[in-house]
């Protein structure tokens, strides 16, 4: 006997209210049956559209990256030098309206570095989209590995202001701090 086919239609709603389920949760308690209770479905569905929890984790994961991409710029947009690109990313991501879902960036992040082997494809591409527009924004006469190396400072940088704002909620502070590293750039 075959199964019904997948509603993709269907699919891509479940998965977009899943990830705004997934923003509001803590990601460890993230299960068949949580999700499916909120989206008011069977697990049965879940596993239907999905297949298993970690194929739906991953979907979770997959979305969520594309939105954060959509909204922060990171899409290939020209920006006139690396400064102006890192502040674009730093305001992007400093906004208090963007913690939900980059507490959940972080969440995962944390257990896919703990459990090796879990969401690789995550830590693959995590950082990646905003890594290649700033070393678009270093412009063609760069040396790519040097533009790479630079990026990958300031994505990791502000990474980690982020991640104490997040943790502090000390914005004085931090902000400060990421003013400082920024102005660095220009020079």
């Amino acid at each position: 006997m075959v199964g019904r086919p997948v509603d993709h239609r269907r699919r891509a709603a479940l998965l977009d209210a899943a990830v705004d389920h997934a923003t509001e949760e803590v990601f460890a308690d993230l299960s068949f049956r949580s999700v499916a209770a909120a989206l008011g479905v069977s697990t049965t569905t879940l596993v239907h559209h999905f297949g298993t929890k970690e194929q739906l984790l991953e979907s979770i994961l997959g979305r969520l990256r594309e939105r954060l991409v959509a909204s922060s710029g990171a899409t290939g947009e020209q920006h006139p030098d690396l400064a102006t690109a890192a502040r674009a990313f730093w305001t992007w991501s400093a906004d208090p309206a963007r913690w939900p879902t980059l507490r959940l960036f972080f969440a995962v992040y944390g257990h896919a570095v703990q459990s090796p082997g879990s969401f690789d494809g995550f830590l693959r591409t995590v950082g990646a989209d905003w890594i290649a527009v700033l070393v678009e924004a270093q412009g063609p006469g760069v040396d790519p590995a040097t533009a790479t190396a630079r990026a990958t400072v300031v994505v990791a940088t502000l990474r980690g202001l982020l991640l104490d704002l997040l943790a502090t909620d000390d914005r004085e502070r931090v902000e400060a701090a990421a003013a400082l590293f920024l102005d660095s750039l220009g020079r």
